[in-house]
């Protein structure tokens, strides 16, 4: 059984989005200088696309994730802490979860997706591995229950 097939189940699925948009509002929180308005900016203006733009989106992605996680998460697994493992293959883990994002943007037809993206693919890494740690923490909550 993968990651989706346990965390997306119609008993946890609600609670597993929200928790991830909780986390990233978290997460954008905490930055601060030029890149952290810049991230706040970007947010802001995706947000703006229409109300619920963010869960929907990231109901959308989380399966592709989940998959794309699937074989660190299992390594960690086997190595009996797949919490620290992700944490510890954190830039791993972020190329496998940017790879999703690279691939799905590639589709929209929104531009101010497309383009707000683009602008901040270059930084995006550094902040996907800073984030690595909340999101393995709240994976474990769910994928232990």
């Amino acid at each position: 059984m993968g990651l989706s097939d346990g965390l997306l189940n119609p008993t946890k699925k609600a609670m597993v989005i929200n928790d991830c948009c909780n986390m990233i509002e978290g997460q954008l929180a905490s930055k601060s200088g030029m890149s952290g308005i810049a991230l706040k900016t970007a947010f802001a203006a995706l947000k703006g696309v229409k109300p619920g733009y963010i869960p929907y989106v990231v109901e959308q992605i989380l399966p592709q994730c989940f998959t794309a996680l699937d074989p660190i998460w299992n390594e960690g697994v086997e190595k009996g802490n797949p919490v620290e493992h992700l944490s510890a293959n954190r830039s791993h883990t972020a190329d496998a979860l940017l790879g999703v994002t690279d691939a799905r943007v590639q589709s929209t037809k929104r531009q101010i997706v497309r383009g707000t993206y683009e602008k901040l693919r270059g930084s995006a890494k550094k902040h996907v591995e800073e984030a690595v740690p909340d999101l393995a923490k709240l994976i474990g909550n769910y994928a232990n229950n």
